[in-house]
């Protein structure tokens, strides 16, 4: 085997994904996470499909993955004054299994921390590929080289940013934000049987509060133009949505009062992200550094199947990046195309009184059911090679 050390960056999902693939097939695996630990709680995501069960079956993770389930939200959607317009099934909103990101992060990180090292509170600086491999800065730990380096951090990658270009050149605002704060934990949910919850949305013309269920204890998407504030100043972001919901009814004053208090806080903006290639020389990337389309329920699920093929790619070249990545990019390519019909934040926070009537006679027609059976059908267009049995057959 040709190129075994490689190095990781993100340990969310798709980092410790790919390691424990990487390392199952022989490689030596370092991560490097710029967060001082694994995030917990955090919203909640989830999979759908045979597709997505077969991959976390074949990682030995689906049982530990279906015990730390939050189970069916449903949300009710409300006017101002309370009244319920519409509803939008749990069935489509959560999938067949939901988790907690946090949830998901802590049962991929327990099956790799004993075998691939873990470099947390650090982040990469430079990458100098040379033609034996990538020598790579970062702001902490010494300076190493490795053979291969994969993005996993996200869609504002900093391996994409260093190896491809300014993000600029890849992400597009949709032209809609989404914050999260009171981060959940499956601990903290009551005991027994989870079948089915509620969440409250209020919707106004494009503006969305929800309030309840595992998503978050707070949930706010609202339009706007791209916004300048810096990503560390929590307090700051935290304005912008009290100021971006100032004035609405129902429950979001209390809502708003109570924000300042809540941890688990997160904004961000719903982006979408075009690659044409999703490697470049001995650096590839994988999951929302590659094809991610924030909220738009493809995102967790490209990225566990992106690991999958990506890693047994490789092993199955044994080593031989350039045949690996070319076709890894391949599958991935088709895979991820209909993600890219999404518009989440049209379809939730519609910016007129008109498009809120319409998405709530939408969400009650024949047309709803035949798009959550498209979404369904995508996830699982895929012709899934079983790289553990092709492997230990070579």
């Amino acid at each position: 085997m040709r190129n075994t050390t490689v190095l990781i960056s993100g340990a969310s999902v798709a980092g410790p994904a790919l390691a424990y693939w990487l390392h199952r097939y022989g490689f030596a695996v370092t991560v490097v996470e710029r967060s001082p630990s694994l995030r917990a709680g955090g919203q909640a995501i989830d999979f759908t499909g045979e597709t997505h069960m077969t991959v976390l079956e074949r990682m030995g993770m689906l049982d530990d993955i279906k015990r730390r389930q939050t189970g069916k939200t449903d949300w009710l959607m409300v006017d101002e004054a309370g009244e319920q317009q519409a509803i939008i099934s749990g069935d489509f909103i959560g999938g067949d299994l939901e988790i907690l990101r946090g949830d998901l992060s802590e049962v991929m990180y327990s099956r790799t921390a004993d075998e691939c090292e873990y470099l947390f509170g650090d982040t990469i600086t430079a990458l100098i590929e040379t033609a034996d491999g990538v020598h790579v800065e970062f702001e902490q730990a010494p300076a190493r080289t490795f053979d291969l380096v994969f993005g996993c951090d996200g869609i504002h990658s900093r391996v994409r940013k260093l190896a491809f270009g300014p993000e600029k050149e890849f992400v597009t605002h949709e032209g809609y934000y989404y914050a999260l704060a009171g981060a959940s934990h499956w601990e903290d949910m009551p005991e027994g049987p989870r079948e089915r919850a509620q969440s409250l949305v209020c919707n106004v013309p494009g503006r969305f509060a929800m309030t309840g269920g595992p998503k978050a204890g707070q949930f706010y998407m609202f339009a706007s133009p791209e916004l300048g504030y810096a990503r560390d100043d929590l307090d700051a972001q935290r304005r912008i949505v009290a100021d971006k919901f100032a004035g609405m009814g129902w429950e979001v004053p209390g809502m708003l009062a109570e924000l300042p208090n809540l941890d688990g806080f997160y904004l961000d903006a719903i982006a979408k992200v075009s690659m044409k290639e999703f490697a470049r020389g001995r650096v590839a990337l994988v999951g929302d550094a590659a094809y991610g389309h924030t909220l738009g329920g493809f995102g967790t699920g490209l990225a566990v199947v992106g690991a999958y093929v990506l890693a047994g790619e490789l092993a199955a070249a044994d080593g031989d990046y350039t045949v690996a990545f070319a076709r890894y990019g391949e599958i991935m390519k088709r895979y991820t195309r209909k993600a890219d019909d999404a518009s989440p934040g049209r379809f939730l926070a519609p910016k007129t009184a008109r498009g809120l009537r319409l998405r709530n006679w939408f969400l009650g027609s024949f047309g709803f059911k035949l798009m959550v059976k498209y979404a369904d059908s995508a996830k699982n267009d895929i012709d899934l090679k079983n790289y553990p049995e092709l492997i230990a057959s070579k």
